[in-house]
């Protein structure tokens, strides 16, 4: 049995429209030259914000038997929180202990930013970072840390600026204790 989902394509002029509908709504006046195209802007702000380019994971063989940790630290993050779209900034340190493969670095840093278009939070999108490398690798273990600032938390609310959040994901051996040492080290 074959399910089919329905993928809506993105329509910036409607958002654009139900974007000044919202400003409107709170009181904004955009009949100011200056905003006059605020909620095209807005629009597709949103929409650079919840959009990745796909890519293909480039893959080695792993000829010479490397077996150390592989990490590439403070990749830039930037998401939506999912409770009230307000965005969400950090960096993500990502790791793994290589099996028969070897990944190019830069698909590490482009899952990151995959995960990281859309609204959601943090803690899933650690695991789902470690999740879909831990399968695509078929690694010996994983390892994800996402330190951010939220919006949703230092412009409103507690307005707790300055304030990070970190979360963190492990797999396989990177799991255990030892490893897990040698990882969060590296990274502190």
């Amino acid at each position: 049995m074959t399910t089919t989902v329905k993928q809506t394509l993105p329509d910036v002029d409607r958002a654009a429209h139900h974007a000044r509908g919202f400003l409107e709504a709170l009181g904004v006046d955009l009949s100011v030259p200056a905003r006059h195209e605020s909620a095209m802007r807005m629009a597709k702000a949103y929409l650079e914000m919840m959009s990745s380019d796909p890519f293909e994971m480039t893959t080695f063989d792993n000829d010479e038997g490397y077996s150390e940790l592989v990490l590439v630290a403070a990749i830039p993050v930037q998401s939506l929180c999912e409770h009230h779209f307000l965005p969400f900034t950090g960096v993500a340190h990502v790791g793994y202990l290589p099996g028969d493969r070897l990944v190019g670095l830069s698909k590490l840093a482009r899952t990151v930013e995959m995960y990281a278009r859309g609204p959601q939070t943090q803690e899933n999108l650690t695991q789902q970072i470690a999740d879909h490398l831990n399968a695509a690798l078929m690694a010996r273990g994983v390892g994800v840390v996402i330190e951010a600032e939220h919006t949703c938390m230092s412009l409103r609310g507690v307005h707790a600026g300055g304030a990070r959040t970190r979360t963190s994901a492990f797999t396989g051996e990177l799991r255990e204790s030892a490893a897990r040492s040698e990882f969060l080290s590296s990274v502190s």
